[in-house]
């Protein structure tokens, strides 16, 4: 047995993978904080609320048999109009955060290659991160035609940021040490960038990928209020169709399915992050 098959044999054996391994704990801990969401909901809906208002949180089981177990049953409501709104608003955010990925982590890789870019450019990627879209949309309405194209701007403004500060983050974080020895073998800008930059700042690309898949759902959402022609169309205006006529089970399960589908489109990321370095980029939480 060589050396270096015995040291990686006793590092195995001293720290255990415990990557794949789940404890009973990992699945008690989402169970319990499940059922303590179901009860609040259960003692707002049903005590702390006044009786006339009421309606504004219909119970859990009145979600589930009007809203979730009735297909369709005229008008806009049931569960298939609001699926077909989901869709419609899963494909403007999917679309939205393609765009957002090529063009944030394209700005990203030009910002760590030029200094003075990044300098000229960071305060106004803050400043999109920190101004109120809402307040934009006429602009945005003033200046674009389109309606498809004025929810994908929504999208990629709020869901911008996290890629690009993420990518830069990563991309400058590479070993010091690393970049030497790239120099000294007289390595170009873009061996340097694919072979040393690139893999070190997978880690902060996927965390961005992740902040930004959520991002681009709730842009999605709020694009279908501001921006719609004709009749309704994603699951944000569903959501103002459902508010307006005050129809309590159809309004949450249209909430519901809208943070499900965040919450689908961050686990895929997730899981595609620990594909693709889950293999040699281990986080520990020091137990």
């Amino acid at each position: 047995m060589s050396t270096t098959h015995a040291i990686n044999v006793t590092i195995e054996e001293v720290i255990p993978d415990k990557r794949d391994k789940f404890s009973f704990a990992d699945y008690i801990g989402p169970i319990v904080v499940f059922l303590v969401f179901i009860g609040f909901w259960y003692l707002l809906s049903s005590v702390v609320l006044p009786e006339q208002k009421r309606f504004l949180l219909p119970t859990p089981h009145k979600v589930i048999r009007e809203g979730f177990m009735v297909w369709h049953s005229g008008e806009r409501r049931g569960l298939q109009p609001i699926l077909m709104s989901l869709w419609d608003s899963a494909k403007v955010a999917l679309l939205g955060l393609g765009i957002t990925i090529v063009f944030g982590m394209s700005l990203a890789v030009l910002m760590s290659s030029s200094r003075w870019l990044e300098r000229a450019t960071w305060p106004y990627l803050v400043a999109v991160q920190s101004a109120p879209v809402l307040a934009l949309t006429p602009l945005i309405r003033a200046l674009i035609d389109g309606t498809q194209t004025q929810r994908l701007l929504v999208v990629v403004l709020i869901a911008i940021f996290p890629i690009v500060s993420n990518t830069l983050f990563g991309l400058l974080s590479a070993d010091k040490s690393q970049h030497e020895l790239f120099t000294l073998q007289g390595a170009s800008k873009w061996t340097r960038l694919v072979k040393l930059q690139f893999p070190a700042a997978l880690p902060n690309i996927f965390v961005g990928l992740r902040i930004s898949a959520g991002l681009a759902v709730i842009g999605a959402v709020v694009g279908d209020f501001y921006f719609r022609q004709g009749g309704v169309v994603g699951i944000g205006a569903q959501i103002d169709v459902y508010r307006n006529r005050l129809w309590g089970p159809e309004l949450i399960t249209a909430i519901i399915l809208a943070s499900t589908l965040g919450l689908v489109v961050f686990l895929f990321f997730g899981w595609v992050s620990r594909r693709a370095i889950g293999k040699w980029h281990i986080t520990t939480r020091g137990h």
